[in-house]
């Protein structure tokens, strides 16, 4: 008689909960926008029960606020808002989309989404379109003034980047490992790579030679 598998304990809260959006923005305007969707993944191998709870219930509309998921399923979680009126521009209200495991009542994990409505998508593209422009001009800004502050001797360097250095060795050290199908070695088959993932690595590394070298004739920061 084979012994049923045991499943390891899980602890209260601790279970990642995978949730998009995470951010849900309704626009007064909009009404396409006042009915949004929270895609709800189970990437797990037993099945969840799951809650959405709100700060402010009387302000949304939630179909099917309590269900199940089964393993390695997703679910459509439909939010409306049936509220909309100018007092609550700029609002944030928060969703919290609690799951637990279907034998059991503690919650196993909970994710908060947060909510807000914009009186117009027009002016919220506007805005974010100068916020974007103001960072280019700073961003312009300072590098003109780090230009002018750089010394006219530009043979010294500061060493290539660490950003460099790093990718380098795991480029290196992803050629050192096992490639798919070889069997005599110790190191466990998730870490065998596929000759097109040591291609890319040893692609890579050609490019980081070249910056390396050329970073040694960038001129020092300021």
């Amino acid at each position: 008689m084979q012994q049923q598998k045991r499943q390891p304990e899980l602890v209260e809260g601790n279970l990642p909960v995978f949730v998009f959006p995470t951010e849900l923005i309704f626009y007064a305007d909009d009404q396409s926008t006042h009915k949004q969707v929270l895609t709800l993944y189970n990437p797990y191998e037993f099945a969840l029960k799951f809650k959405v709870l709100c700060t402010t219930p009387n302000k949304y509309t939630v179909a099917d606020a309590a269900g199940a998921v089964k393993p390695q399923c997703c679910i459509d979680i439909v939010i409306r808002h049936r509220d909309v009126r100018a007092s609550h521009f700029g609002v944030i209200d928060k969703f919290r989309l609690q799951v637990s495991e279907q034998s059991q009542r503690k919650a196993l994990g909970r994710k908060e989404i947060i909510a807000t409505l914009l009186p117009s998508a027009k002016e919220q593209q506007q805005k974010e379109e100068e916020e974007k422009r103001i960072k280019e001009h700073l961003t312009e800004s300072v590098f003109f003034e780090q230009t002018l502050c750089q010394p006219e001797n530009r043979t010294a360097s500061s060493g290539p980047s660490l950003l460099t250095v790093f990718l380098g060795i795991v480029c290196v050290a992803a050629l050192m490992l096992p490639t798919l199908g070889d069997m005599e070695t110790l190191v466990p088959l998730y870490l065998h790579l596929s000759v097109n993932q040591k291609l890319v690595a040893a692609y890579v590394l050609g490019p980081n030679k070249e910056a390396v070298e050329d970073s040694l004739y960038r001129p020092r920061e300021a």
